[in-house]
């Protein structure tokens, strides 16, 4: 049977496993026909506007690790760690710089230890933020900037990417970001973090792999490409013309369309509200707004079959741009978030004592039956 014939056999085989329910879980629902996002009993937008990076953490690792994290504890370990991992990280950090953005974070967390305890946990996410900082600013020709253990996580960051402190609405907008992003049900990066933390490996090499799952860009490396789009199309008048362009090329238009949500992705509207709380970002707004008018009418015409719709990466693209992040590194930025439900998962898969091992239907050729 040549290659090209595996396509096309019907075995009942779900290639993308979307039907397939791989884990029970406490820590987020995914609703696509109704497009809610409800993590740990909270709608994703609730917890956006009162949570804050920290108490999110305590709120997804509640029941995984003993003692039980509560999130003033936290906020002092995750600001005691950061400083720990900058100690760590800092004779290597050219050398990671070298490496580029998702790479040299990858071998930052490859310093890191490889438990399965409360500690691994807060220094996976403290290395997470202060080598995405530190190698943002080396990149651009800036030295990296040492943490300040007391404060909040997000505004740290901010401050150690930028090298000065953000306003507090640009705190603010970026804690949002982060905890809107934490977790979302059984994407790639998370069932990855699933199956390498139930061979027992440890936190680290779960969070490893999922970040490596996340570099790709039909997961976490979309959010750049969708200003790249915004750039091209410059103005609200050249929006038809340019988007006709792209359709008729078989472009796919990036911050529109997902896997799982058949209407709009409840998470574009939290990061648009928090873009719009952010100073000086009206017109570029604005723009992103009637380009995103335009293209919903013309894949709504289009593809009348397919219900496309803003996904989270448009917006995430506006607020990271807002933020003065540098489009290199949105996948880290992404993962500062996310490592939080990468742990918590792996936790949850860890406590099942099952090894992740799928089953696979065998399409290739069969030996010859013997005289």
């Amino acid at each position: 049977m040549s290659a090209g014939t595996v396509a096309s056999v019907d075995k009942g085989v779900d290639a993308g496993l979307e039907k397939v329910v791989a884990a029970e879980t406490v820590l987020s629902d995914v609703d696509g026909a109704n497009g809610r996002l409800i993590i740990r009993g909270h709608d994703v937008g609730d917890l956006a506007a009162r949570y804050t990076y920290e108490q999110a953490a305590a709120l997804l690792w509640s029941g995984f690790f003993t003692p039980e994290p509560d999130a003033e504890t936290l906020a002092r370990d995750l600001g005691a760690a950061r400083a720990a991992a900058f100690k760590r990280l800092e004779a290597h950090l050219p050398d990671l710089a070298r490496l580029g953005d998702v790479e040299g974070v990858r071998a930052a967390l490859a310093m890191s230890p490889d438990g399965d305890d409360l500690a691994t946990a807060i220094d996976l996410a403290a290395t997470t933020a202060v080598a995405t900082a530190a190698i943002a600013r080396l990149r651009a020709g800036h030295p990296a900037v040492a943490p300040n253990p007391a404060l909040g996580h997000a505004h740290d960051l901010l401050r150690m990417m930028r090298g000065a402190d953000p306003a507090p609405a640009e705190a603010a907008a970026l804690d949002a970001y982060m905890v809107t992003t934490c977790d979302h049900g059984l994407n790639a990066s998370t069932f990855v973090a699933r199956a390498v933390a139930s061979t027992r490996a440890g936190l680290g090499s779960a969070v490893i792999a999922a970040l490596s799952a996340l570099k790709g860009p039909l997961h976490g490396g979309a959010p750049g490409p969708a200003l790249d789009m915004l750039d091209a199309i410059g103005s609200p008048a050249n929006a038809e013309a340019w988007i006709t362009a792209a359709l008729d090329r078989g472009d796919r238009l990036m911050g529109f369309g997902h896997r799982v949500y058949r209407i709009r992705d409840p998470r574009a509207d939290v990061l648009r509200r928090a873009v719009s709380s952010l100073p000086a970002t009206s017109g570029r707004l604005a723009l992103a707004q009637s380009i995103e008018t335009v293209i919903l009418a013309r894949l709504a015409a289009n593809k009348p079959s397919r219900k496309l719709e803003t996904n989270v990466e448009y917006y995430t693209a506006l607020l990271l741009e807002a933020l003065a992040i540098p489009r290199g590194s949105f996948t880290c930025l992404f993962a500062c978030g996310r490592v939080l439900g990468w742990i918590a998962h792996a936790r949850e898969q860890l406590a099942t004592g099952r090894l992740v091992r799928p089953a696979s239907v065998y399409v290739g050729p069969r030996p010859r039956e013997a005289a």
